[in-house]
C-alpha cells in the first residue's frame, strides 16, 4: 500500500484544481495498490462545516485524468449537498478506477480502506454507483470512516427509503410554491426509474392520493409496481421520451441516469415542476434557464435528493431512524426557502441553492477563523 508519486499532471485537472472557480478543493489524494490492483482518487473539496462526507464510485473511466475530474466535480458537490442538508460535514468524494465486475476483490476493499483511515478522518465514505453495503462492511474492516454499512454491522443498510422521502418532501414544497397547497393529491406525476428510489417514491405519491405515470428500462421493475398496484392506479408508458410528453403531466421525476433535462427533452417537456432523485440532471448550465423561460419549476436535484446523505451521515452518531426521518423532512422548508430566495434574487432555484450552501460554509470559516484569532489573544 502507498500513495502514489505524481511527476506529471495535464494542465486540465490542474487548471480544474488550482485555477477555476470550479476549484477550491482542499485535498487530493491519489492511492495505488498493486497486490490488489486497486488504483483510486480521494477529493476533499472543504472541512469548512466538518469532515468531508462523500461516497465510493467504482468505474471503468476512459482515462486516469476522466477520473480525477469526476472526483474533484463530484466532491464540490458534496460540499454544496451536506451544507443545504444542515449537516456539520463537508464534501468529499471518491472514484475506484476500472470495471468493478473484474475488479473487485475483498483484498482491494481492504486496501482502500486503508487509505481511507490513513487520513485521519478527513474524509468519510460510502456507497456509490459500483459500491454496495456489502463493499462497505468490507471497507469498514479496515477503517472507521465507512458509512453506509449494514445494520449487521452498525450502518444504516439501504438509504433509498429516505432519499425517496426527501424527494417527495421537495415535490410537496413545490407544489405549495406553485400551487398553494403542498399535496400531490389530483397531480399527475411521472416518475422515470422506479428502481431502488423510484418504487418507495411511488409509495409515497400514491399514498399522497396522485396519479402516477411510470418507465424504467428493467421491464420486471416496472411489472412489480403493476402487480402490487393493480386496477390502474399506476399508468406504465413505453419510455422515458413517452413519459415527458405525457397530456397533463404536473411533475416530472427523474430517478435514473444523470443528465435527463437537456436540450431536446426540456421543449417537449408538458409538466410544470421537475423534481427528482437522479443526480446532475442539468445535462449543462443553461438548461436551468431554458426551463425557467417554459414557465418550469426547477427543484435542485441536490437539494430534494439528500435524504440518503442524512442517513448514512447519522451512523456518525449511531443510527436512529425517526431522527434522520426528522431530518429529511426539512428538505420541505429548504426547498421553500430556495424557491424565496430565487424570486427574491431574480435567479434560478439551483443558483440560489447554490448561493445559500456558499453561504454557510463561508460563515463557518469565518467563525473558525474568529475562534482562532480569539485563542491567539487570550494566549
Amino acid at each position: 500500500m502507498g500513495v502514489t508519486t505524481v511527476t506529471e499532471m495535464t494542465d486540465g485537472v490542474l487548471h480544474t484544481l488550482f485555477r477555476t472557480e470550479q476549484g477550491g478543493h482542499e485535498q487530493v489524494v491519489l492511492c495505488q495498490d498493486r497486490a490488489s490492483g486497486l488504483k483510486a482518487v480521494i477529493a476533499i473539496h472543504s472541512t469548512a462545516l466538518g469532515p468531508a462526507l462523500g461516497g465510493t464510485r467504482f468505474h471503468a473511466y476512459a482515462s486516469d485524468e476522466e477520473a480525477v475530474l469526476d472526483a474533484l466535480n463530484l466532491a464540490r458537490g458534496m460540499s454544496y449537498k451536506n451544507a443545504l442538508a444542515g449537516l456539520d460535514l463537508g464534501g468529499g468524494k471518491a472514484v475506484i478506477i476500472g470495471d468493478p465486475t473484474v475488479l473487485k476483490s475483498e483484498e482491494l476493499l481492504l486496501a482502500y480502506g486503508r487509505f481511507v483511515e490513513s487520513l485521519g478522518g478527513r474524509y468519510v465514505t460510502a456507497c456509490d454507483v459500483g459500491t454496495y453495503v456489502a463493499d462497505m462492511d468490507v471497507v469498514a474492516r479496515e477503517t472507521r470512516w465507512a458509512t453506509g454499512r449494514s445494520p449487521e454491522n452498525g450502518g444504516a443498510g439501504d438509504s433509498s427509503v429516505l432519499t425517496a422521502y426527501g424527494v417527495f418532501q421537495g415535490m410537496r414544497a413545490s407544489a405549495q410554491h406553485l400551487w398553494g397547497d403542498p399535496t400531490l393529491r389530483g397531480r399527475k406525476v411521472g416518475v422515470a426509474g422506479v428502481g431502488k428510489v423510484g418504487r418507495h417514491l411511488v409509495e409515497h405519491l400514491l399514498e399522497d392520493g396522485a396519479e402516477v405515470v411510470i418507465t424504467d428500462v428493467r421491464a420486471e421493475s416496472v411489472q412489480q409496481i403493476l402487480d402490487k398496484h393493480p386496477g390502474g392506479k399506476v399508468t406504465p408508458v413505453a419510455d422515458t421520451d413517452a413519459l415527458i410528453r405525457t397530456p397533463g403531466l404536473d411533475i416530472y421525476a427523474p430517478c435514473a441516469l444523470g443528465g435527463a433535462l437537456n436540450d431536446e427533452s426540456v421543449p417537449v417537456l408538458t409538466a410544470t415542476v421537475v423534481c427528482g432523485a437522479a443526480n446532475n440532471q442539468l445535462a449543462h448550465p443553461g438548461v436551468e434557464k431554458d426551463l425557467a423561460d417554459r414557465g418550469i419549476l426547477y427543484a435542485p436535484d441536490y437539494v430534494v435528493n439528500a435524504g440518503g446523505v442524512i442517513q448514512v451521515a447519522d451512523e456518525l452518531h449511531g443510527f436512529d431512524f425517526d431522527r434522520c426521518k426528522a431530518k429529511a423532512s426539512k428538505i420541505f422548508d429548504t426547498t421553500l426557502a430556495i424557491f424565496a430566495r430565487a424570486k427574491a434574487d431574480g435567479i434560478p432555484p439551483a443558483a440560489a441553492a447554490d448561493r445559500i450552501a456558499e453561504q454557510r460554509m463561508s460563515e463557518a470559516l469565518a467563525a473558525r477563523a474568529a475562534a482562532r484569532a480569539g485563542g491567539a489573544r487570550t494566549a
